[in-house]
Formats: structure tokens, C-alpha cells, sequence
């Protein structure tokens, strides 16, 4: 099943790299721009539709962390490809837990580059008519495949890919345990570095959003040594 083309911003300040990226891209039939500062770029983000931002780390004006933990803050849900000179786990776990979807070190092969933008936009552009998914537990509606929810208290939530990805690895568990490994490889991939920061940050997103209770959870629950689960029905076990 095919799905649409993406339009991508592009935020890095090293000229030459940004434009062959973006001759690359629209090469593969997508739609591609450029920011070299890290404000602007912000601005940018904020005001206009994108469906992927490809962000440098170090820039000027802001840092591509800073920038993506702003566009969460304001409810942006752009899908985000980190950019970055530095490899290691930490600065992976740095990203991740920032809102980040996928991380890629420089210097990187561009056909990598191009199959990692093609597994984001896979999943943030496929086709309108495409099967729904939804899960209902505790008066919420959890729509996966617009992202678009409703909370118990009647609230409209919007739920980053990442947000959507872990509770539907926690439904698929069935109400059993899942892994920390498990989620980590069906939501992130890439042989990410295993970080319980990263994931836990956003299963207290996931309750701030559907638990009456976030301090007190009753349906995503923490199994110690283990990962996290999700009941349907009322569950609060120590």
C-alpha cells in the first residue's frame, strides 16, 4: 500500500550537507526546505504544516533537543530525525527523551538516511482510508491511525507516533508484561540504546492523558524487573 509524499524541513547549518539532503529528497518525490538556525527554524515548525523535521543537534540560535522538546511542549507532533556529530547512548537517550523519533550519527551513508525517512513518513502518511484502530478503555478513545484521541474527561488529545506506539505494544501484550526490550524494539528500532528514562517519561505522558489518577494508576501499570502492562479493566496491584 503506498502513501503520499512528505513535505520536510530540513534544520541544519552546514550548507553543502543541507542542500544535498534536500536534493536527495525531492529526488524521491518528496518536498524539502532548509533552515540554518535553530529559532527560525522553531518558528518555522510552530506555523506550518510539516510532515518530518530533519534536525541538526548543534545549531545556532537553539539546540535541535531544545527545539523539539518546544514543539512537544505546543503540541506539535512532527515527527523528528535527529542529525548529530555525537553517537553515543547518551546523546540517543538525549534524543529520544526529547520527543525524537529516530537518531542518525554523522557521518552517515545517505541511503540510510533516505530508508529512515521512508519508515517515518510510512507510518505518519499512510492513506486516509486505511483500517482504523482504536482502543477503548476507562472512557478513552485511542485512535491510532490519525493519532487523534479522547480522554475520559472529554478532553481532545493528539498523541505523538511514539506516544501511540508504545500503548499499542502495550495492547498487543494482551494484559501480560511487556519488556522495556520489547517495546523499545517494536516503537523505537535501530538497535536504540535501552533506557528506562526514555520510556517511562512516556508512560507518564500516556497517564497525565487516561488515568483519572496519573499518581495512582489503575490500567498502565509498572511491573517491576520487568516493563509496563495495560489492563482494560481496573487494575491497581502493587
Amino acid at each position: 500500500m503506498s502513501y503520499k509524499k512528505g513535505r520536510i524541513l530540513i534544520v541544519e547549518d552546514e550548507k553543502d550537507l543541507a542542500e544535498g539532503i534536500c536534493e536527495n529528497l525531492e529526488d524521491e518525490g518528496h518536498t524539502a526546505f532548509i533552515e540554518g538556525d535553530g529559532k527560525d527554524a522553531l518558528a518555522r515548525l510552530l506555523d506550518e504544516e510539516f510532515d518530518l523535521a530533519i534536525l541538526d543537534v548543534m545549531l545556532p540560535g537553539m539546540d535541535g533537543f531544545a527545539i523539539c522538546r518546544k514543539l512537544r511542549e505546543n503540541g506539535c507532533d512532527t515527527p523528528v530525525l535527529f542529525l548529530t556529530a555525537k553517537g553515543g547512548p547518551d546523546d540517543r537517550v538525549r534524543g529520544l527523551a526529547a520527543g525524537g523519533d529516530d537518531y542518525l550519527a554523522k557521518p552517515f551513508h545517505l541511503p540510510e538516511l533516505l530508508l529512515r525517512v521512508e519508515a517515518v513518513l510510512r507510518r505518519r502518511l499512510w492513506p486516509a482510508d486505511a483500517k482504523e484502530e482504536v482502543l477503548e478503555f476507562a472512557g478513552n478513545e485511542i485512535h491510532f491511525r490519525t493519532l487523534h484521541c479522547k480522554a475520559w474527561d472529554g478532553s481532545e488529545v493528539l498523541l505523538t507516533e511514539k506516544e501511540a506506539g508504545v500503548l499499542r505494544a502495550l495492547w498487543e501484550g494482551g494484559n501480560q508484561p511487556v519488556s522495556r526490550e520489547t517495546i523499545l524494539e517494536k516503537v523505537w528500532g535501530h538497535e536504540v540504546f535501552p533506557s528506562t528514562r526514555v520510556i517511562l517519561g512516556v508512560i507518564e505522558r500516556l497517564r497525565e492523558h487516561f488515568e483519572h489518577d496519573p499518581r495512582d494508576p489503575q490500567h498502565l501499570h509498572t511491573v517491576r524487573g520487568v516493563g509496563y502492562r495495560l489492563t482494560i479493566e481496573p487494575e491497581n496491584r502493587p
